[in-house]
């Protein structure tokens, strides 16, 4: 069976690739007559969506570009390697030529061949960063009102299914159905005409409590999506749109995003268009170069000298507010001072300890053997075990050290903060709150279940990385007429309004269960 599986799969792949050229982009080049009973509406809201279920095509009418490319990219690096990348890459202008089928079975081929199904992540972790961002707000602003939404997309249902029922609110999602053959994917597709489910069965099977209105569908798709997507038989009404209006449509904003995203995963953090990916294969070499470059410096050099060099390789801090400024006094070496700050990458500790002019101690869960050796600061690996870490850390505050806490115990990269550990309110009678931002062009300095010793490297490899701290005044911690979470949320709350983040009640464990499946344990022996 699996062998018949294969070699049907692969007719229809090369029987595709056979049948002429055409634009992916734009469809294929065989019309079809929709049915007489559909009205077609251009530059017009649909009526009445509060009552009705819509049917929309999430490349031609929900995303403001409707090339795929993009998302095959971030599956072929993300999940697969940088081989598969510049395979895609390369392969683009071919790709570009072929008819839409065949260049969607070709990236599927080159994308997912291979992939373990179990450890595919991508479209849950990966990719609805990069979909929500490519949302048209004009666009959502009719999807919304719908009461019920069907999701049709070109893409595999993997990658588009997490987002659509996630974060877009869609009942139903139908895409193309991956073959999968002991576990792995094959990187071939089944047919669409092999699904023949009606519009009624797939909201059915979705666990919809009610009996669809074939009278009160509606559709919403591209003009140059052409046939359409069969579900759209079933719409009396479609409102189209046009290339030429989404070139004009605006990106949706974070703040109307229908849900919050605060987790996702992948070291890519831009678009990858086949120009910008073109520009970050081209500046691969010379960023590896670079990375150990500023490590060897700021492992080696003083802080002064450090900063210095690091400015002039494009690296950017920026101090919104300065210790001194902050009321940070001279060293008391009777005890050390605690500073707590919000969690954005491994190097976090560093910066508070070049902008301190001194040695801090870093205390972390877990930070991997690379990371813990080229560390300009000391570090302390905490064990989870609530009574020996906070002896641990009270006996360095004892010894005069200074310490650097970070209680989301997690990195966030997304304007939110996670919960505070309250572990740190028995440890001093003061604290110094320290509020930092990051920004990084072209890879993230942090991953949920990639390698997490190179995290400090892709963040450096970043050709202008940019940190911004803040240093707020000391606060005290008072357990007298408060119980040690509120004083912990207090802290979370001052740092948070600093930054104008959103706090949640949120933790480490929540993160790596949505990203990485587990509950965020790493090996620490690397």
């Amino acid at each position: 069976m699996a062998s018949k599986a294969f070699f049907e799969s692969f007719v229809e792949l090369f029987s595709s690739l056979r049948c002429g050229r055409g634009n992916p982009h734009r469809g294929d080049r065989r019309q079809s007559k929709p049915p007489q009973a559909i009205s077609h509406h251009r530059h017009a809201a649909l009526s009445d969506l509060e009552y009705k279920t819509l049917v929309v095509d999430v490349e031609g009418a929900l995303l403001r570009s409707s090339s795929t490319f993009p998302y095959f990219m971030l599956v072929a690096l993300e999940s697969g390697s940088l081989f598969r990348g510049l395979l895609l890459l390369l392969l683009h202008p071919l790709v570009h030529f072929l008819r839409r089928e065949a260049a969607l079975r070709v990236m599927v081929l080159l994308c997912f061949a291979g992939i373990r199904v179990a450890e595919f992540r991508a479209g849950r972790a990966v990719l609805p960063k990069h979909l929500l961002a490519d949302v048209g707000k004009e666009a959502w602003e009719e999807v919304r009102r719908a009461r019920r939404k069907v999701c049709v997309s070109a893409m595999p249902r993997a990658m588009v299914e997490p987002t659509a029922k996630e974060y877009l609110g869609a009942e139903v999602v139908v895409g193309r159905e991956l073959r999968v053959f002991r576990g792995y994917y094959t990187g071939l597709m089944r047919a669409q005409a092999d699904d023949h489910r009606s519009l009624d069965e797939l909201l059915t099977g979705a666990g919809a409590g009610e009996e669809l209105d074939e009278g009160n569908v509606v559709g919403f798709r591209s003009h140059n999506k052409s046939p359409p997507h069969r579900l759209f038989s079933y719409c009396k009404e479609i409102l189209i749109v046009t290339e030429a209006e989404k070139k004009h449509w605006q990106a949706l904003p974070r703040e109307d995003y229908p849900k919050p995203l605060m987790f996702h995963d992948g070291r890519m953090a831009f678009q990858p268009t086949p120009l910008a990916t073109l520009a970050m294969l081209l500046w691969l070499p010379f960023a590896i170069l670079l990375s150990v470059f500023r490590t060897v410096v700021f492992v080696t050099l003083p802080a002064e000298l450090s900063n210095l060099i690091g400015a002039s390789s494009g690296m950017v801090t920026r101090v919104v507010k300065s210790p001194q400024e902050s009321g940070v006094v001279k060293d008391d070496k009777a005890h050390g001072k605690l500073y707590v700050c919000n969690h954005r990458t491994l190097l976090d500790p560093c910066y508070i300890s070049l902008l301190l002019n001194k040695m801090v101690v870093a205390a972390s869960y877990s930070v991997s053997r690379v990371s813990e050796v080229i560390s300009p600061i000391k570090t302390i690996k905490l064990t989870r075990d609530k009574e020996r870490d906070r002896e641990e850390m009270a006996r360095l505050l004892r010894r005069g050290e200074d310490l650097v806490v970070c209680p989301e115990g997690t990195t966030c990269r997304e304007p939110y903060m996670l919960r505070f550990s309250p572990l740190f309110v028995e440890l001093a009678a003061e604290v110094f709150p320290v509020a930092l931002t990051v920004r990084a062009g072209m890879f993230y300095g942090t991953t949920a279940s990639g390698a997490k010793w190179l995290d400090s490297f892709y963040f450096l490899m970043n050709p202008r990385p940019e940190y911004s701290v803040e240093f707020l005044p000391k606060m005290p911690l008072s357990l007298a007429d408060d119980d040690r979470c509120n004083v912990a949320n207090r802290v979370q709350r001052e740092i948070a309004a600093a930054l104008g983040y959103q706090c949640t009640m949120l933790t480490r464990r929540d993160k790596y269960m949505l990203l990485a499946g587990n509950e965020g344990t790493v090996k620490a022996s690397k």
